[in-house]
């Protein structure tokens, strides 16, 4: 199994355009993180998980999963790194290979003393950029399949029943 562990601050103050949309509305940078990071997840099969800094905020570490991506926000008085590194610790095993994105340098070497891979922030959106340009290839493939008819019918035939379908004379 695989295992993707992002530090979500990490990620949005370093890609282009949640960076832009944190500037206005910090509430859907981390939407769209969680978006395009489900869409990571649908199209590689691996686990992911997001965490996200409440350091400063009072209360209890909070998890949740929002399209099938884990959440999590720690609690208080405890970093997102610190949590990143507890959970490499917990996930780490011979059956399951843990990556962590994050551009941070000094906990890619924290986390690579305790066995786990690393992906910088840039990394990590090209190979997103890279799924979501196959998906759109892969819906225009489909849309660009035409199903087979039962009774054969001529082109002709299949345009004029296209154009009363669409109620065109």
């Amino acid at each position: 199994m695989i295992v993707l562990v992002v530090d979500g601050y990490n990620i949005i103050g370093d890609w282009k355009e949640l960076k832009q949309l944190s500037e206005h509305d910090f509430e859907a940078s981390r939407t769209r993180l969680i978006e395009l990071l489900a869409d990571y997840q649908a199209y590689t099969g691996h686990r992911v998980i997001v965490v996200f800094d409440a350091y400063s905020v009072r209360g209890i570490e909070r998890h949740y999963t929002s399209r099938q991506v884990e959440i999590i926000f720690t609690r208080e008085k405890e970093t997102a790194d610190d949590k990143i590194e507890k959970l490499v610790k917990d996930l780490i095993n011979v059956k399951t290979k843990v990556y962590v994105a994050t551009s941070d340098y000094a906990e890619q070497w924290t986390i690579f003393s305790r066995g786990a891979l690393r992906k910088s922030a840039r990394e990590l959106e090209i190979e997103i950029n890279a799924i979501d340009r196959d998906i759109k290839k892969d819906m225009a493939q489909q849309a660009d399949v035409k199903p087979k008819a039962k009774i054969p019918l001529s082109d002709d035939v299949l345009n004029l029943f296209e154009k009363w379908r669409r109620g065109k004379k």
